[in-house]
């Protein structure tokens, strides 16, 4: 898929992982980030306008496999994981360019998690 493509570029050397064939052709994207659980990413892939969701994490017990079975019943549905911290790193950002705005007894500044995972390259 090109839009994985697009979000390894975009988070540089964060470990994207991808449930769902990698030659499939997307039109409908839905995001759901952070960890919001199994039932809003399941709700969310039910709909007939989202093929794709791209989120934080998940379960993997549960929105993984109804991915998986998903496919394997000829549905058009994936799934993009970006990692928890990733998926919620730029409106944390964003958050403490907010608090300056009136926070002033004490100082903000924004502080990158970063990706907590990495893998072993060969």
């Amino acid at each position: 898929m090109i839009m994985v493509q697009l979000i390894k570029k975009r988070f540089d050397k964060a470990e994207i992982r991808v449930v769902g064939d990698p030659d499939m052709v997307l039109t409908n994207a839905s995001l759901v980030l952070g960890a919001p659980g199994s039932m809003p990413q399941i709700q969310t892939l039910q709909r007939d306008d989202v093929e794709v969701i791209v989120c934080g994490e998940t379960h993997e017990w549960e929105t993984v496999e109804y991915v998986r079975d998903a496919v394997n019943m000829g549905k058009k549905k994936a799934l993009v994981l970006i990692g928890h911290a990733n998926s919620e790193e730029a409106g944390m950002d964003y958050c403490a360019d907010w608090l300056k705005t009136f926070i002033r007894e004490v100082p903000v500044e924004f502080i990158p998690a970063g990706d907590p995972f990495w893998a072993e390259v060969k």
